[in-house]
C-alpha cells in the first residue's frame, strides 16, 4: 500500500476523531439557562460574562452563577393605627402589592450580583428588606397628598403616583407594576382619640357620616315622597284614564246611535226614492200603454174611415150609376140630386174631420189628464217621501234628545263624582295636615328626648312633615284644579254639543221647509203649466171649430147661392124653352144631352182615374208585401200579367161605356147576382161551349124554353130589347 494513502487515511481518521471529540466536549460542558434566570460566568477576563440563554462552561477555567430574574411581589400592608394617613387626616387600611424584578440587562444583572449576590437577589426577605421602607415611604407620601375619598375613587391615579414616587433607581431592579389589593377606611375604634391626626380624622369621619346619614335619610324620605307622589299621580292618571274611557265609550255610543239613525234615515230616503222611481216607471209604462192603445184605436179608426171612404166611394159609384139612370128620366133633378149628394158627402167628410179632430183633442186632453195624474201621483209620492223623512228625522231627533239627556245625566254624575273627589281630596288634605302636625309634635318630642343625636332625625321628620304637608296641599290643589277643569270641560262639551245639535236641527228644519216650498212651487208650476196648455188647446180647438163652422157655413151659403142661381137659371131656361119651337127645343135638348154626356164622360174618366189610382195603390201595396219569385223565363210572365190587367181594364171600360152591357150587368155590378155563376148555368143549359158557339139566338131561346129556364129567356129578351132600343137611339 502506498505510504501516501496510508498517511491520508490516518489524517482522515484523526480529523474524524477530533470532530467527534469536539462534539462530545461541547455536549459535556455546554449549559443552558432556564427562562427567568440569568447566568453569570466568571472567565479569565476582567469582567464576568452575563447570558440569558447558555454558553460553554469549562470546568476549572470558568465559574458559573445563576440569578433568578423573574417577577417578585412585595406586599405592603398598613392598617389600624399604622393605617395610611390621608390629606384630610383620615386613616385608611390599605394593602398594596408591588411587582419587582431584576432588570434584564447585563449591566443591571452584574450590578445586582455585585451588590447583593446572585443567591440573595431573588430572596423574598432580601427584597422586602431592600424595598419595604422605600415603598412604604412612597405610599405615605402619595397618601398624604390625597383625601380619602379621592384616594378611594381615583385609585388608578393613586397607583400611578406611587409608581412615579418610587421612580426607576432601584439598584438594578425595576418596578414592573403596583396593585392596590385592599383599601378601606380605618374603623373608628382603632383610631387614637389622643392623636391629633386621628382626632381630626374622627371629626372628619363623624361629619361626613352624619352628612351622609342625613343625606341618606333625605334620600329615603325623598324616595318615599316620590313613591307616594307617584302613587297619587298613578291613581290620578288611572282615574283620568277611566274618565276618558267613560267619555270615549259614551261618545262612541252617541256616535253609533247618530250614525245608526242617519243610516236608517238614509235607507228610508233611498227606499222612498226607489219606490217613487218604481211608481214613476209604472206610470210611464201605463202612459206608454195608453198611448199605444190610443194609437191602435186611431189606426183602427183610420182603417175604418178608409173602409167607409172606400164603401162611400163604391156607394157613390152605385148612386152615381143609379142617378145616371134617373137622370135619363129626370135630367135636371138628377143633376141637382148629384150635386146635393156631393154636398152631403163634403159635409160628411167635414163632419168626419171634425170628429177626427175631436178625437185627437180628446186624446190630447186625456194625455194631459194623465200627465196631471202623474204629477199628482208624483206629488203624493214626494209628499209621502217627505213625511217619511220628517218622521225619520223626528225619530232621529228623539233619539238625539234622549242621548243628550243621557249625556247630561252623565255630566251630572261626573260633576257629582268630581265634587266627591274634591271633598275626598279636602279630607285627605285635612288628614295630611293632621298627620303632619302629629309628626311634627312627635318629632318635637323625640327632639326633646334625644339631644344632639336626635336633632338630625327631628329635622328630617320636620322636613318630611313639611314635605308631606306641601305634598298634600299641592295634591289637593291639583285635585281641585282637575275637578274644576273636569266640570268646565263637561260644561263646555255640553254647551258645544247642545249648540251644535240646535244648529243642526234648525238647519235641517230650514232645509226641509225650503225643499217642501220648492216642491210645492214645482207642483204649482207644473199644474199651472198643464192648465195653461189645456186652456190654450181648448181655445185653439174652439177657434179651429169656429173657423171650420164658419167656413162650412160660407161654403154652404155659396153652394146654396150657386144652387139658387142655377135653379133660377134653369127656371128661366125652362120658361124660355116653353116659348121655343119644337125644332128649337129638340135642338136644345140635343145640345143638353151632348153636354150631359160630355160631363158624364169627364166624371167617369175622373172616377175611373181615381179608382185606377186607388187600385194601383192597393195593387202596389199588395205587390210590395207579396213575395213573387220569378226564376228564369224571357219576360212572358210579366207580359201575361200586364195583358190580364189590360183585359180587365178593357172589360171594365166596355161595361162602363156600353149602356146595354151596363143595364145587363146592373144586378151583377150591384152585387145582387153572380156573373160567373150565371154564365156557367147559361152555357151548361145550351149544351156546352161548342154548342153555344154554333147556336143562333132563336135556337138559343128555344133551347132555354125547352129546358124550362124562363128566367134566362126573359134575361135574353131583355138584352135583345135593350140592344134594339139602343141601336134605335143611335147608341153603340
Amino acid at each position: 500500500m502506498d505510504l501516501a494513502i496510508v498517511t491520508l487515511i490516518a489524517a482522515v481518521i484523526a480529523v474524524v476523531v477530533f470532530f467527534f471529540g469536539f462534539l462530545a466536549l461541547i455536549a459535556k460542558f455546554y449549559r443552558k439557562v432556564q427562562q427567568g434566570h440569568a447566568m453569570i460566568v466568571n472567565t479569565m477576563r476582567a469582567e464576568p460574562e452575563v447570558t440569558f440563554t447558555g454558553r460553554l462552561v469549562i470546568p476549572v477555567l470558568h465559574k458559573v452563577e445563576e440569578m433568578d430574574v423573574s417577577m417578585k411581589t412585595i406586599e405592603i400592608e398598613r392598617s389600624g393605627k399604622e393605617g395610611l394617613i390621608c390629606k384630610d387626616n383620615m386613616r385608611a387600611d390599605i394593602k398594596v402589592k408591588f411587582f419587582v424584578r431584576v432588570n434584564k440587562t447585563a449591566e443591571d444583572v452584574l450590578r445586582v450580583a455585585q451588590s447583593i449576590g446572585c443567591e440573595r437577589a431573588s430572596n423574598q426577605d432580601t427584597l422586602e428588606d431592600l424595598f419595604s421602607a422605600k415603598f412604604s415611604e412612597a405610599l405615605k407620601t402619595v397618601g398624604k397628598s390625597m383625601d380619602f375619598v379621592d384616594l378611594y375613587q381615583a385609585r388608578d391615579q393613586f397607583r400611578d403616583e406611587i409608581v412615579r414616587q418610587i421612580g426607576d433607581d432601584l439598584s438594578g431592579y425595576v418596578l414592573e407594576d403596583a396593585a392596590i389589593d385592599y383599601l378601606e377606611q380605618t374603623p373608628l375604634e382603632k383610631l387614637d382619640p389622643n392623636n391629633i391626626l386621628d382626632a381630626q380624622g374622627i371629626k372628619k369621619i363623624t361629619e361626613l357620616t352624619a352628612e351622609e346619614a342625613i343625606r341618606t335619610n333625605e334620600f329615603r324620605r325623598n324616595e318615599e315622597m316620590r313613591i307616594k307622589k307617584k302613587d297619587v299621580e298613578t291613581a290620578e292618571a288611572v282615574l283620568e284614564l277611566e274618565r276618558q274611557k267613560a267619555y270615549a265609550e259614551a261618545h262612541q255610543q252617541r256616535e253609533i246611535a247618530i250614525t245608526k239613525a242617519r243610516e236608517e234615515a238614509e235607507a228610508a230616503k233611498v227606499a222612498a226614492e226607489e219606490r217613487a222611481k218604481a211608481e214613476l216607471a209604472r206610470l210611464l209604462a201605463d202612459q206608454q200603454i195608453a198611448v199605444q192603445t190610443e194609437n191602435v184605436k186611431r189606426e183602427t179608426e183610420v182603417a175604418q174611415n178608409n173602409r167607409l171612404r172606400a164603401v162611400a166611394i163604391e156607394e157613390e159609384k152605385v148612386t152615381r150609376a143609379r142617378q145616371l139612370e134617373i137622370v135619363d128620366r129626370e135630367r135636371e133633378v138628377t143633376l141637382q140630386q148629384i150635386e146635393k149628394e156631393k154636398a152631403v158627402e163634403v159635409q160628411k167628410k167635414a163632419i168626419a174631420d171634425v170628429i177626427r179632430e175631436r178625437i185627437v183633442v180628446e186624446r190630447t186632453v186625456a194625455e194631459q189628464e194623465e200627465e196631471i195624474k202623474n204629477v199628482r201621483t208624483l206629488s203624493d209620492a214626494e209628499r209621502t217621501r217627505k213625511s217619511t223623512i220628517v218622521l225619520a228625522e223626528g225619530q232621529a231627533q228623539e233619539k238625539y234628545i234622549s242621548e243628550v239627556k243621557s249625556a247630561e245625566a252623565d255630566e251630572q254624575r261626573a260633576r257629582h263624582k268630581a265634587n266627591e273627589e274634591q271633598i275626598a281630596a279636602e279630607a285627605k288634605l285635612v288628614v295630611a295636615a293632621k298627620m303632619a302636625e302629629a309628626k311634627k309634635r312627635e318629632a318635637e318630642g323625640i327632639e326633646a328626648v334625644s339631644a344632639a343625636g336626635g336633632l338630625a332625625e327631628a329635622k328630617v321628620a320636620i322636613a318630611k312633615a313639611d314635605a308631606k304637608e306641601k305634598e298634600g296641599i299641592v295634591a289637593a290643589k291639583v285635585k281641585l284644579a282637575d275637578a274644576d277643569a273636569v266640570v268646565k270641560l263637561g260644561d263646555a262639551h255640553a254647551q258645544a254639543l247642545q249648540a251644535k245639535m240646535e244648529a243642526e236641527a234648525i238647519g235641517r228644519e230650514k232645509q226641509g221647509v225650503a225643499e217642501a216650498q220648492v216642491k210645492l212651487a214645482d207642483a204649482d208650476a207644473v199644474a199651472k203649466q198643464g192648465t195653461a196648455q189645456a186652456e190654450a188647446l181648448r181655445l185653439r180647438l174652439e177657434a179651429e171649430a169656429l173657423g171650420k163652422q164658419k167656413s162650412g157655413e160660407a161654403e154652404a151659403a155659396a153652394i146654396a147661392a150657386r144652387f139658387a142661381a142655377e135653379s133660377e137659371g134653369l127656371t128661366a131656361k125652362f120658361e124660355a124653352m116653353k116659348h121655343m119651337s119644337p125644332e128649337t127645343r129638340a135642338h136644345e135638348e140635343q145640345r143638353m144631352q151632348l153636354d150631359y154626356s160630355h160631363a158624364e164622360t169627364l166624371r167617369g174618366i175622373e172616377a175611373n182615374t181615381a179608382i185606377a189610382k186607388e187600385q194601383a195603390t192597393v195593387l202596389g201595396r199588395a205587390l210590395q208585401q207579396a213575395k213573387i219569385e220569378i226564376v228564369g223565363g224571357d219576360g212572358d210572365y210579366f207580359e201575361s200579367f200586364m195583358r190580364s190587367l189590360s183585359l180587365g181594364k178593357a172589360i171594365d171600360g166596355t161595361v162602363g161605356k156600353s149602356q146595354l152591357l151596363a143595364k145587363a150587368f146592373a144586378d151583377h155590378k150591384a152585387g145582387k147576382r153572380d156573373l160567373i155563376q150565371d154564365a156557367k148555368e147559361l152555357v151548361a143549359a145550351v149544351g156546352g161551349a161548342d154548342a153555344v158557339r154554333d147556336l143562333s139566338v132563336a135556337a138559343l131561346m128555344q133551347k132555354l124554353v125547352a129546358s124550362g129556364r124562363t128566367k134566362d129567356v126573359d134575361l135574353l129578351q131583355k138584352l135583345i130589347g135593350e140592344g134594339t132600343r139602343a141601336r134605335g137611339q143611335g147608341g153603340p
